[in-house]
């Protein structure tokens, strides 16, 4: 059986001779968080349909529906241009060795060009055999703790699906959640330090005299610099009102 419907845009991913079927669960779950939804099973231990891969995958059983079933992995690698193996050990055999990041650039460009690129990998035991490794054009290895190099399957295809999706998708390495709030203007960062100043030298902060330009002027750098938003100018008002009312209360009491 195969799938002939190649989904678009992207590799496929082969799981060769996987021995479990929650495993087979994990890696379609997390292709499917990452946008990718070509699955390929050569020679599955247990059989296939699996329901305990079907439970694993939750919502991504889409995937294993439409996976393509395979004897081996000559058959399952027959249509593709470019094979990537996924290995953690040296197998004495020539070929490219990169990271999943280089793998993944490699794998966009080669599919930009029209070409059809596979990624193999291996079963939970011991990985791929040197069999399998022999057919693909490149390996991918993650640089991981040498002391403690085995990856999981569904760790592994995490790993490269994560990185064919940062490829893809033009993301920014860090936003600011809003929270139903924006950034003030400057006028209400100047109305916010004007308020300030006046609470603190009805207080006596400012002291002595001589120091109390430098001091404000230091004041007026720390608003600048801080991002604040409408809720946070707004709440630093509010603060200042109660002081006062606070101490006003208390003064009136005694």
């Amino acid at each position: 059986m195969s799938d002939e419907n190649w989904g678009g845009a992207q590799p496929a991913m082969i799981l060769v001779r996987p021995q479990m079927g929650e495993n087979i669960g994990a890696a379609a779950r997390a292709m499917w968080n990452f946008g990718l939804d070509r699955m390929r099973i050569v020679d599955p231990r247990d059989g296939w349909p699996n329901q305990k891969a079907v439970a694993m995958a939750s919502g991504a059983g889409r995937l294993l529906d439409q996976a393509g079933l395979f004897a081996s992995t000559a058959e399952a690698i027959a249509d593709c241009n470019f094979v990537f193996a996924t290995t953690a050990r040296h197998r004495g055999l020539t070929k490219p060795i990169m990271t999943p990041e280089r793998a993944m650039e490699h794998t966009r460009a080669l599919i930009a060009a029209g070409q059809k690129v596979g990624i193999l990998f291996g079963p939970e035991r011991a990985g791929l055999e040197n069999d399998d490794v022999s057919r693909a054009n490149a390996s991918i290895s993650v640089p991981v703790n040498p002391a403690f190099s085995s990856l999981n399957l569904g760790q592994s295809v995490l790993l490269t699906s994560y990185e064919w999706h940062r490829q893809v998708e033009v993301a920014a390495p860090e936003v600011m959640e809003m929270a139903k709030t924006e950034f003030v203007e400057g006028l209400e960062i100047e109305k916010l330090g004007d308020h300030f100043e006046k609470r603190l030298d009805e207080a006596g902060f400012f002291f002595p005299a001589t120091k109390a330009d430098g001091m404000k002027q230091n004041l007026r750098n720390m608003w600048a610099r801080l991002p604040l938003t409408r809720a946070d100018v707004q709440t630093m008002h509010g603060m200042l009102r109660q002081l006062v009312r606070y101490y006003e209360g208390k003064n009136k009491g005694e």
